[in-house]
């Protein structure tokens, strides 16, 4: 096998006059070549790094056809881009990329009675079937990145996932493809009978070559062809070559451009086949003693025919209970008293009414039972929670990159399939390998159909990692053959197109270099993946691109201490979700700049702490970037491999502003928590300077500054009564004072004897702004005072969210143990679950929705649940709401450069929730989300203490 090297990169020049041609052709997009936008781009899902010379996102359809010309004119290579998600370098480069998902993401047009879609590249998977879903309709190919892999993306290699056995792989729903030729030229694709295909294949263009040439191919080859593409769902794609006739002699264009990496035309729009969504479904979880046990199991489970039967095995099981959907799904999957499970099978059932449900379910359960292995078993049939197990099986990507300590859940081979039948002795094979090179792993995937996702653990920082990933390839790629079936089962092919000429064999090959060749004559359109235009050209290599982690390698100890999540970053692109309703991240979800994203943010840090030129580069871009990062801390739990950017945010801030000056709104926030006690004591004083000094402190770049509404003092002692100690924080007690009194009036009403403990600073600005030495004088001192309080031996208890997130996380280095303090929902529970709390019952008949506080939501994720149950003992409702971000943020929504980011986000998430008055009364945990509420909608809410010492509590 050859060792290729990359094309050499376009220069500066080179690309200054690719833009002026671009310009000349109408191109009306954007093109970006700063640095910061590059670096986001350089990384996907994968080991690999190439940093592209330039980005592009065109505006419109046209715009592809200007980029093809220009990019043929000027010889510049060109690779389209997805979602960014990509396992094995698809859509890397160190040329030219095009990313449709910015502009080109328009659902152009559903027909519900025929079941169609059409829809530009950029759409998400996701919000196509969001769309859908109001006519009851669905696009069949499930992925588990269906939050931001975009169509054309899917398309581009082809994608299958979960109930691929029943639905097929991408290419089975698309109906046809308008393309942008190598000339420039549009092409729309559809079915051609013979006397259709014979009239193009007399044209004398490019179209009339093409079709002449594939009718060719597949005429003179199929004896070949059917030889060697393996007959299983998860067959030969790029290019497939098996399926360019139909059962009926049809034509299709499209199956060879589906799974084609974007290595023969651009795609500008796609129309689609929706199928009826089934309105019924149950999941059985099986848990078995061993994982052999359970891929042993699979082909029995498949005997009742169900929509799909997935892998998990106890690796990622053990990293689920430490995910925040554990909440959710604890009581299906935990194993019974003295049970250690091995591995899980998720059995989906699909109907369209519930008797059907039942008779499906019959089915399975007539099954012989495998009774040796089973150790546990359980039913689901409610859609939430069948939803978040389905949702824990998506992010089982995520959650093996924290499986090792020292080491990620790296992929590379993480996709292999074979011939179902085969799976278990595949299987074994596999292990063999991967113990024999002493690597760690998981497991988990899509077993009815043979296609099993395995990603073992490696630090590519580490040369001798690095040096597994070539043995390890061969040998998996050896071993899928042997077992009749392909080391690229589902995930495309990327850099192991090396491996095709073993797989195709010389003879098609050398057929699928004629194709590549009269595409893309001049292997302008992702070059050296898949094909070349002469089989005499080499691919690249599974180790013949750069690997990121040898960059990272170069990152100084004291930076990579600081900055470890930041290596961490796996590129999974969970943070890419364009979910409104969804926490994480709010940010991109305001911009749709991917700089403005975790990912984004991670990977500019890379490349700063390498340091060198591109350090000094990057760092402005970096700066601006965290500006606008709200420190939610979403992704502290919600990214699968937790990469806190609000914590790496602090710690950089920190280091930028010792050479760079600090904005005079940063020292006044900083003493904010200095003079608050003042503040409380002389609140008409305070808020009528407030007022007065309202457009100064605007230049100052503070906006909409709260007024001071402080906690009065009216606690009595309660003698023999259980004590509890009610602390304080800066913000409720000086700006929201009512919450305060609330918790004090409802525990005492509850039996307690309640000492509150006055406000002292906590930091939580100081820590924002990355001023952390003064953050670590201020939480030394609060330290003191927590111990002192600790050794009264009440239970502790506090309110706002933000500060108890504060106390719990970067309290925690300091303390070296986790917090002694609990919310006020923590205490009430357990006071209910042991009896103590008094049967008091509300006479109001009242119904309440929670908005959580979003950095709540995620890091304490049963929250909400406890709420609900607290509630429900004093005979009230309340039921949870899925928000986003409010916008506020702490201080974030109170700096003037934030407004559009803030407003918007409240606008997306808040205040359509908000309008359903309907439904019941809202309520917010968090002060900055009651503070922005009242300042965009007219309202504040209550907390949901105020609501229960109002039903409560009389006088």
């Amino acid at each position: 096998m050859p060792a290729p090297a990359l094309p050499v990169p376009p220069s500066p020049t080179d690309i200054d006059r690719f833009q002026d041609r671009l310009l000349a052709e109408g191109y009306a997009g954007d093109t970006a070549t700063d640095l910061g936008t590059r670096a986001v781009m350089a990384t996907d899902n994968s080991v690999y790094e190439c940093l592209p010379a330039a980005v592009l996102f065109p505006k419109r359809a046209d715009d592809l056809n200007c980029i093809m010309r220009a990019a043929v004119e000027t010889g510049i290579a060109i690779v389209a881009r997805g979602g960014g998600t990509g396992t094995n370098g698809q859509s890397l480069t160190d040329s030219v990329i095009v990313d449709c998902s910015r502009y080109l993401n328009r659902i152009e047009r559903i027909d519900p009675e025929a079941g169609i879609a059409v829809a530009q590249p950029g759409v998400i998977l996701d919000e196509l079937n969001r769309a859908a879903a109001e006519h009851g309709l669905f696009f069949a190919p499930t992925v588990s990145t269906a939050s931001r892999a975009t169509l054309g993306g899917m398309a581009a290699t082809d994608a299958s996932g979960k109930g691929s056995r029943i639905y097929g792989r991408t290419s089975d729903h698309v109906l046809n493809m308008e393309v942008a030729l190598g000339n420039g030229e549009t092409w729309q694709t559809e079915a051609l009978d013979p006397e259709a295909l014979n009239t193009i294949c007399t044209q004398d263009d490019l179209p009339g070559q093409l079709h002449r040439l594939l009718r060719d191919v597949a005429d003179d080859e199929r004896e070949e062809i059917e030889r060697v593409y393996p007959a299983m769902n998860r067959g030969l794609t790029g290019y497939n070559l098996r399926q360019l006739y139909d059962a009926s002699g049809h034509f299709h264009l499209e199956k060879l451009l589906c799974g084609s990496e974007g290595s023969l035309a651009l795609t500008r729009r796609l129309t689609l086949r929706l199928l009826k969504k089934p309105t019924h479904r149950a999941l059985m979880v099986v848990g078995y003693d061993d994982p052999m046990s359970a891929l042993s199991d699979v082909g029995r489970l498949a005997g009742a025919e169900p929509a799909a039967v997935e892998f998990i095995d106890d690796h990622i099981l053990r990293l689920a209970k430490d995910d925040p959907i554990w909440a959710d799904i604890r009581d299906v999957l935990d194993a019974p008293v003295g049970v250690q499970i091995g591995g899980l099978n998720f059995v989906e059932v699909q109907a369209d009414s519930e008797a059907s449900l039942d008779i499906v379910l019959a089915r399975l359960n007539a099954l012989p039972q495998a009774t040796e292995t089973v150790v546990s078993r359980c039913l689901v049939r409610d859609p939430f929670v069948i939803a978040q197990l389905w949702s824990l099986r998506s992010r089982c990507v995520g959650l093996l990159g924290r499986m090792d300590p020292t080491r990620q859940g790296t992929a590379f081979v993480e996709d292999a399939a074979v011939p179902p039948e085969a799976l278990p002795a595949f299987v074994a094979g596999f292990r063999e390998i991967l113990d024999a090179h002493g690597l760690s792993y998981g497991m988990f995937g899509h077993a009815d159909v043979g296609c099993l996702h395995v990603r073992p653990a490696l630090d590519m920082r580490r040369p001798g990692d690095a040096a597994k990933l070539r043995p390890v390839s061969d040998a998996v790629e050896a071993l899928a053959r042997r077992h009749g079936g392909l080391i690229w089962g589902e995930h495309g092919k990327g850099v192991r197109g090396e491996y095709g000429p073993l797989v195709f064999g010389e003879r098609l090959y050398a057929r699928m270099c004629q194709i590549k060749a009269a595409f893309d004559p001049a292997n302008l359109l992702n070059p050296g993946k898949i094909a070349t235009p002469s089989p005499d050209e080499p691919l690249l290599a599974v180790d013949g691109v750069p690997f990121r982690g040898a960059r990272d390698a170069t990152i100084p100890a004291h930076l990579n201490e600081d900055f470890e999540k930041a290596v961490k970053c796996n590129g999974n692109g969970q943070c890419f979700g364009q979910d409104a309703f969804d926490a994480m991240c709010p940010s991109y979800k305001a911009t749709g700049d991917r700089r403005q994203s975790p990912k984004g943010r991670a990977a500019m840090l890379r490349i700063w702490a390498r340091g060198g030129a591109d350090a000094e580069e990057i760092a402005p871009e970096l700066h601006r970037s965290l500006e606008t990062c709200l420190a939610c801390k979403a992704c502290a739990s919600q990214c699968p491999v937790k990469v806190d950017i609000p914590q790496m945010r602090s710690r950089f801030l920190d280091e930028w502003h010792q050479n760079n000056r600090r904005p005079l709104r940063h020292h006044l926030l900083g003493l904010m928590e200095t003079f608050a006690p003042v503040m409380r004591r002389l609140p008409l004083v305070t808020n009528t300077a407030l007022s007065l000094a309202a457009p100064i402190m605007e230049r100052i770049g503070l906006v909409h500054l709260p007024y001071v509404d402080p906690a009065r003092r009216t606690t009595r002692s309660r003698t023999g009564r259980p004590g509890v100690i009610l602390l304080e924080d800066t913000f409720t007690a000086t700006w929201d004072g009512r919450v305060i009194e609330a918790a004090s009036r409802l525990l005492d009403t509850l039996g307690y004897d309640v000492t509150r403990e006055s406000a002292s600073p906590n930091g939580k600005a100081l820590h924002h702004l990355g001023r952390l030495r003064a953050f670590r004088r201020v939480a030394r001192k609060a330290l003191v005072r927590e111990r002192a309080l600790v050794g009264r031996g009440l239970p502790i208890i506090a309110l706002e969210p933000a500060v108890l997130c504060l106390w719990r996380d970067e309290y925690r280095a300091l303390r070296g143990a986790d917090s002694p303090i609990q919310s006020l929902d923590q205490f009430l529970s357990r006071e209910i679950s042991r009896g103590a709390l008094p049967e008091l019952k509300s006479a109001e008949p009242n119904v309440y929705r929670l908005f959580p506080h979003c950095t709540e939501n995620t890091s304490d994720p049963e929250s909400a649940g406890r709420w609900s149950a607290i509630f429900s003992h004093f005979g009230l409702r309340l039921e949870g709401e899925r928000t986003g971000c409010c916008g506020m943020a702490g201080t974030f929504g109170h700096e003037r450069k934030n407004q559009e980011i803030s407003e918007k986000l409240f606008d997306m998430s808040w205040a359509p929730r908000l309008k359903e008055r309907d439904k019941g009364t809202p309520l917010a945990t968090g002060f900055s989300c009651r503070c922005q509420t009242e300042r965009l909608a007219g309202e504040r809410p209550d907390h949901p203490v105020e609501a229960l010492a109002r039903q409560l509590v009389n006088g």
